[in-house]
């Protein structure tokens, strides 16, 4: 890909010089309440074609489309919307929701991975609705990363993957999630949660009441074969340079199962603990993800820790697994992505 001399980090008073280059069919990256996108105009092929090359994304991988308000999401929409989408509309947007809809025709194929079917959201995020706003087109864009690394929660994540690639980014300081967006697909009978994230399935079956979980959500092998109809579904994802290892089970069986591992391993070993466990490791760097009782702050902090991670140069990672519930569903999907599904149960 051809190399952009200079990547501009702008300031939040510089987001309508941000703006014009994204009207210009450039791309540039932007803090959301989840993680930072990396945006590019949704309805022209070739800016969205520069997000497949910046990232080395697969292009059969589905892009999320970013609206500023919803009257935008008609032109985007192939059919009306049904009640059930008004309610998800209505209980959770502005915020991390992406809902599955039917295409329009004027939304490109490259934008929705070959799909009928594109997927929506309209970001919470101040800076992201002003981006949009400025730029007055819908904003493609998936996390601002190279592609299969660790998403960025700050924008020095962004510059270290993709300075040189992309012509600016917006920083707006650490986003608030740290996961990325849940993603509802409602194109075909029963909604079905693709991707979990900020809205738990817990809220979702509160407001719908029936909701049922994708298998490739908990999978422990990916079906590379299989059409990918979300972002995040397919392709090893969000991990670091050292190999991950995941141990799942209960708290104290866990802490006992990564003592063990540490002792057989030779190299430089991290450890990536809650923090009711971490004192226990030794003879590893111990890093803290944040309390078990408090999902948000462990979210906030996974994808950062593992970029830590790497620039200590560590070998291998021992990861504690958490539980399901709540935002814990989304937590465990990333760590298990990460992982390459590399789990160890106990």
């Amino acid at each position: 890909m051809k190399e952009i001399k200079e990547t501009k980090v702008f300031s939040q008073s510089e987001v309508q010089e941000a703006a014009k280059l994204l009207q210009e069919g450039r791309l540039v990256a932007f803090p959301t309440e989840t993680v930072y996108g990396l945006g590019a105009n949704a309805l022209d092929p070739q800016a969205v074609e520069k997000i497949f090359a910046a990232k080395g994304r697969p292009a059969d991988n589905p892009l999320i489309v970013h609206i500023a308000n919803q009257n935008k999401l008609e032109e985007l929409i192939s059919s009306e919307l049904s009640k059930q989408a008004q309610k998800l509309i209505d209980e959770f947007w502005p915020g991390p929701l992406t809902l599955v809809l039917p295409k329009a025709s004027k939304v490109p194929k490259i934008t929705t991975g070959g799909l009928e079917t594109v997927a929506v959201r309209m970001p919470k995020h101040p800076l992201a609705q002003q981006l949009i706003e400025e730029a007055q087109v819908p904003l493609a864009a998936p996390s601002a990363n190279l592609s299969g690394r660790p998403s960025p929660t700050i924008a020095q994540h962004v510059m270290t993957d993709l300075a040189g690639r992309i012509s600016g980014v917006v920083d707006g300081g650490q986003t608030g999630i740290g996961v990325e967006s849940t993603v509802l697909d409602l194109s075909q009978g029963v909604p079905t949660l693709l991707r979990p994230g900020g809205v738990t399935y817990e809220q979702l079956k509160e407001t719908l009441k029936r909701v049922i979980i994708d298998p490739a959500v908990e999978a422990k092998i990916d079906n590379e074969a299989q059409q990918a109809l979300s972002p995040g579904m397919k392709y090893k994802h969000y991990a670091p340079e050292a190999k991950v290892v995941l141990i799942e089970g209960a708290q104290t069986e866990i802490v006992a199962k990564i003592k063990e591992l540490i002792r057989g391993e030779e190299g430089k070993i991290g450890v990536m603990a809650t923090t009711e466990s971490s004192h226990q490791y030794q003879n590893a760097i111990v890093k803290e993800m944040g309390s078990r009782n408090n999902l948000k702050q462990i979210s906030m902090s996974i994808f950062k820790l593992l970029r830590e991670f790497d620039q200590l140069g560590v070998d291998k990672i021992f990861i504690e697994g958490l539980s399901q519930s709540g935002l814990g569903l989304a937590i465990m999907n990333r760590l298990r992505k990460a992982a390459g599904y590399n789990i160890i149960k106990v």
